[in-house]
């Protein structure tokens, strides 16, 4: 399954950054005293592409985010994730995983999720998830913090920790987060830049802006990736937007990374003031080729009050609706947490070992619908 790349923009910022690998190159002989640097080559095509996407990211801080947002250090979202697979999306993949070595033989499957939470700018939450994934409790306040399991009665105090340069509200952890992409797409040498002329739709001129970092062809045969690798795809690709020379606001929105799979075009709708509505999306992602959409309503404040959204594909389909309430809050009644008396403490490995376990029985029902699970060897042999 591929996100979407929109959402994903704003998971991204969450990351901590990784750490640099340290280079086996051996180190080049230092300039002479007095050398002058060879001047960058000017591109002032590249120069007015990039000057352009940055005039969006501004104009989409201004009318998405902004000022309803400030002094706004928390959100309550209160709703509802639901996931349904077709049989033989099940069995596929079963057989992906175990390398062929066990054939499902799955009828389908779905799990819904009731999802009810408390999120701080700062990156300290508590989240409460019940439904067919089972009944987790997951908080963190500063540096502590712990995940919590009812069927197995156990938790583990091994969480990631927040980003060292969090910010304090929303208006900044928006900003935060478009000044990420800025960095990768005007700041960075990744991509190169280019204008690919204008078009007029509805009444509208679009000017389209192409960034480009070739990544390598897809290969079927890699299984496995870190999840950094995943979230990450939008760092490497081709996107083309085209923005509306009136309103600096993207219209249109197609990127693509092959080595990942990933493909998607979204077609952005708005309101009154700017505000972002609706994202009708074609995905011809790997794996999840379809159809989305994601809705989003407004309260009185400006500030968003319900997110909706469903991707389809031929055989699975993922659907959600969340409502938001943003507050100002000290944090410290809605975080106040602790394990049950009598739950067992465990490492995070082998918590995360026993969650996935859990969830693939709920949402697959494999055991039921006839594959034996002890057919497939666990360890390193």
């Amino acid at each position: 399954m591929r996100l979407s790349f929109l959402p994903l923009l704003l998971v991204t910022s969450l990351l901590p950054a990784q750490t640099p690998t340290k280079s086996t190159a051996k180190a080049k002989p230092a300039a002479k005293a007095g050398a002058k640097a060879a001047p960058a080559k000017a591109n002032p095509e590249a120069d007015a592409a990039r000057k352009a996407l940055l005039e969006t990211l501004d104009a989409v801080n201004n009318a998405w985010f902004g000022q309803p947002y400030q002094a706004i250090n928390a959100v309550q979202l209160q709703g509802t994730l639901g996931i349904s697979l077709s049989g033989a999306a099940v069995n596929q993949k079963v057989d992906s995983l175990s390398q062929g070595a066990v054939k499902g033989n799955s009828s389908g499957g779905q799990a819904n999720l009731r999802v009810k939470s408390t999120y701080f700018a700062n990156g300290d939450f508590r989240t409460d998830l019940a439904g067919d994934f089972g009944t987790l409790l997951y908080t963190r306040r500063g540096n502590r913090g712990f995940l919590y399991s009812k069927e197995q009665n156990a938790y583990t105090t091994r969480i990631d920790l927040a980003p060292s340069d969090a910010p304090l509200t929303y208006m900044s952890w928006f900003r935060q987060t478009l000044n990420d992409i800025k960095a990768v797409y005007v700041d960075a040498p990744t991509f190169s830049a280019s204008q690919a002329g204008e078009e007029t739709a509805e009444g509208r001129t679009l000017q389209r802006l192409v960034f480009s970092a070739p990544t390598p062809a897809w290969d079927p045969k890699k299984r496995e990736q870190s999840v950094a690798q995943s979230l990450g795809f939008w760092k490497r690709g081709r996107l083309e937007v085209a923005i509306d020379k009136a309103t600096k606001q993207p219209v249109r929105m197609d990127f693509r990374n092959d080595e990942q799979g990933v493909h998607t075009r979204m077609d952005f709708s708005y309101g009154s003031g700017g505000r972002l509505t609706a994202v009708n999306v074609a995905n011809s992602s790997r794996g999840f080729e379809g159809p989305g959409w994601l809705r989003v309503g407004y309260g009185g404040d400006g500030r968003m009050s319900n997110v909706a959204g469903e991707f389809s594909s031929q055989d699975k389909k993922i659907s959600f609706a969340m409502d938001m309430n943003w507050t100002k809050s000290t944090g410290a009644a809605e975080l106040i947490a602790v394990p049950p008396a009598g739950a067992t403490k465990r490492g995070r490995e082998d918590m995360e070992t026993q969650l996935a376990l859990g969830a693939a029985s709920r949402i697959f029902d494999l055991q039921r619908a006839g594959l034996n699970l002890r057919s497939i060897a666990i360890g390193g042999k």
